[in-house]
């Protein structure tokens, strides 16, 4: 691992992370140009999906979930192009102003030979199927 890799996977991956807070499709599109393959794979506990367009819908359906939430990185490591982040989803509480914790979680990434994320697999405790 070197400085250089971590520096330059975690610049791409808070790119790609601010997707997730963005509403609109020209923002959510630009960052995920920057940052992640057109043929990306994305895995998390509830849905396994490939491309940008089924991302996009992804990310909408979040916002219309958890209307306001965004995710904070507050730990990231890379090398041979993967990495892995810990990060928090959040809500801004309105009656302070400071982020409110929602939930946790640890995300691995794998970079394509333009240092694009590839794939994105992210692990959390998903709420219970009723």
């Amino acid at each position: 691992m070197t400085i250089d890799e971590t520096t330059e996977k975690r610049s791409t991956w808070e790119t790609y992370a601010s997707a997730w807070k963005v509403t609109d499709d020209e923002a959510k599109g630009k960052a995920l140009s920057a940052s992640v393959s057109p043929a990306c794979v994305y895995r998390d506990p509830i849905t396994e999906l490939s491309g940008h367009p089924a991302l996009v819908a992804h990310m909408h359906a979040f916002h219309a979930q958890s209307p306001g939430a965004y995710f904070r990185t507050k730990y990231f490591l890379a090398h041979h192009g993967r990495s892995i982040a810990r990060w928090d989803m959040v809500i801004e509480d309105a009656a302070t102003a400071e982020p409110k914790i929602l939930a946790e979680g640890i995300s691995y990434g794998e970079y394509d030979a333009q240092g694009r994320l590839a794939a994105m697999t992210g692990f959390f405790e998903a709420a219970p199927s009723t």
